[in-house]
């Protein structure tokens, strides 16, 4: 929901850093590997109780996120690019609340709830994307992306603001857990009901 507007204000800032990775020959794939690694640490350093290094590794995480689509950009998205991009932030995504669970007990059922609703708002979105791509002339891809992308109540910024939140607020987490997972769940049936009207046969 809230991508477009946040895109707008921090993709000029990240283009330019881009720019100059690119000069210096490093890949938007090396990014998002270098990225992928850092989110981990993240998670691993969740899962021992080391809240505030979590908290900075999984903003550099979100940070090589960004960086590495604008230096794909810069050179054209591939698919390989746009696999590694949705696979490595899924697997990410999800090493989050499992570390949770990790290193508390009290986290265990609201950490499967949120990995369940993932699989909710994964699901939903590389499927409209795969049946997407079969009606490409009645579907507008995005130009920032190398898939049909499907909006949603909750996106890439709310799922940002979501870790860094509870990585900032560990105590926290099993009810704010519960409310994000919900609205992923809210999402899912938003793409749904999206997918019900778009492929509907006329």
């Amino acid at each position: 929901m809230l991508d477009l507007p946040i895109r707008k204000l921090i993709d000029p800032v990240l283009g330019r850093v881009a720019l100059i990775l690119r000069d210096f020959g490093i890949s938007a794939n090396a990014l998002t590997w270098f990225g992928f690694a850092i989110g981990l640490s993240g998670a691993t350093c969740i899962a021992v109780g080391w809240f505030g290094v979590a908290l900075a590794l999984v903003a550099v995480n979100r940070i090589m996120d960004g960086l590495d689509g604008c230096v794909a950009r810069l050179k054209g998205p591939t698919d390989l690019g746009g696999f590694l991009d949705i696979a490595l932030d899924m697997i990410f995504y999800s090493s989050v609340p499992f570390a949770f669970a990790i290193v508390s007990e009290s986290n265990r059922l609201p950490a499967a709830f949120l990995i369940y609703s993932f699989i909710g708002t994964g699901s939903s979105f590389l499927a409209f994307a795969i049946i997407a791509a079969k009606q490409e002339s009645k579907l507008q891809r995005s130009p920032q992306k190398s898939f049909f992308y499907s909006t949603g109540l909750i996106e890439g910024t709310e799922t940002v603001v979501f870790l860094l939140l509870v990585c900032a607020f560990p105590s926290y987490f099993p009810m704010m857990a519960w409310i994000f997972g919900s609205l992923c769940w809210l999402t899912t049936a938003i793409r749904i009901a999206t997918a019900m009207s778009v492929f509907s046969e006329k």
